[in-house]
């Protein structure tokens, strides 16, 4: 069963999902907001609060274009969109990661460029990786360098791909993977999640754990998020925020503290029903055993050696006489003793004929 290693976390087949409350820019440059956010998560139920750390001027050329819906964010040049969020310095970043820990929250942080993968080193428990690099080699050698485990996300890619991904991971580094699968759209809409690419990359990948880094519009009763449980992811991450209302940005497909909480009271409501996955009756079923099934009962009454005969059997409750899973094995042996129409019979009311 594969599993990893995620700060003090380990996810695997048997855990419930570690779940990454997404803040990314959505404190839009205020350290304060920032900290309310990492409250807000906190109080949530998220197990790790987790940001972007970026300059434009690495990530983007001034040229490169939009690749989110302009009705919601109306910014139409990536280097401009990124330009106004990437005030944050590394001094910034390691008083997030210090609240984080005065509040027991993971601090976690995206980085986009060679220098925050450095700072981020000492901060931060495992290193996650945007979608947009999947093919960015010599970004995923640096971050394998760091013997961290990785959790890489793989929006908009191909199977190929993600193996390429993965092979230049484990070609440095053991620490462990693990894939989200993520749909590059900002929103998804509900019949873009393709939530069954969780399974394919079980299948694809069954030595990894697989997550899924979600896009879509948070649905009221954060069904989205349940069924990637269901499906199989074990890390979620989904974006957070404060104010749903607020324009631009991520804000118009986060989720907010409402939406956190309702997914952890929703996942445990499910974690609780689906129980065991080994097939046994339960304590509480012993009774319905006893007396919901069937015993060989008489149809009619016997004497002492007559001779077991099904014209003289037929099976009703309760269950507590001989299960009629024995109704090959009693016919031809002998009743002990005189019996009546509408006996249960035991097994001391028969023996084997001589």
């Amino acid at each position: 069963m594969p599993s990893i290693n995620l700060g003090n976390y380990i996810a695997d087949d048997n855990s419930e999902p570690y779940l990454i409350a997404e803040i990314g820019v959505n404190h839009e440059g205020s350290i304060d907001k920032a900290k309310e956010l990492i409250d807000l998560a906190k109080e949530g139920g998220a197990h790790a609060a987790k940001f972007q750390s970026y300059k434009a001027n690495t990530l983007a050329s001034r040229n490169s274009p939009a690749y989110w819906d302009l009705g919601k964010e109306k910014t139409t040049s990536q280097y401009e969109l990124f330009k106004k969020y990437d005030s944050f310095t590394e001094k910034d970043y390691i008083e997030l990661a210090e609240y984080c820990k005065s509040v027991d929250i993971d601090f976690l942080s995206t980085p986009f460029d060679d220098a925050s993968i450095d700072f981020l080193d000492p901060l931060i428990p495992f290193y996650k990786i945007a979608s947009a690099d999947i093919t960015n080699i010599p970004f995923l050698r640096k971050i394998a360098k760091k013997n961290k485990p990785v959790v890489l996300s793989t929006g908009a890619s191909t199977p190929a791909e993600i193996d390429i991904a993965v092979n230049e991971i484990q070609n440095i580094t053991q620490s462990g993977i693990a894939l989200l699968h993520c749909i590059l759209n900002y929103p998804t809409d509900y019949s873009n999640a393709n939530l069954n690419m969780i399974n394919g990359l079980i299948r694809l990948f069954p030595d990894l754990v697989v997550g899924y880094s979600d896009h879509t519009l948070p649905d009221p009763c954060m069904n989205i998020l349940i069924a990637s449980y269901l499906k199989g992811a074990r890390i979620i991450e989904k974006h957070f925020t404060h104010d749903k209302t607020l324009p631009g940005n991520d804000h118009y497909h986060a989720m907010d503290v409402s939406d956190l909480k309702t997914y952890v009271k929703q996942l445990k409501f499910i974690r609780e029903a689906e129980g065991k996955s080994s097939k046994t009756f339960l304590n509480t079923e012993i009774i319905s055993r006893n007396n919901a099934r069937r015993s060989i009962v008489l149809s009619k009454g016997v004497k002492a050696g007559d001779i077991v005969e099904e014209a003289v059997l037929t099976c009703k409750r309760p269950g507590t006489g001989i299960s009629p899973l024995h109704w090959d094995e009693i016919i031809g042996m002998r009743f002990t003793q005189d019996l009546e129409d509408d006996h249960i019979v035991m097994w001391h009311d028969i023996s084997k004929t001589e």
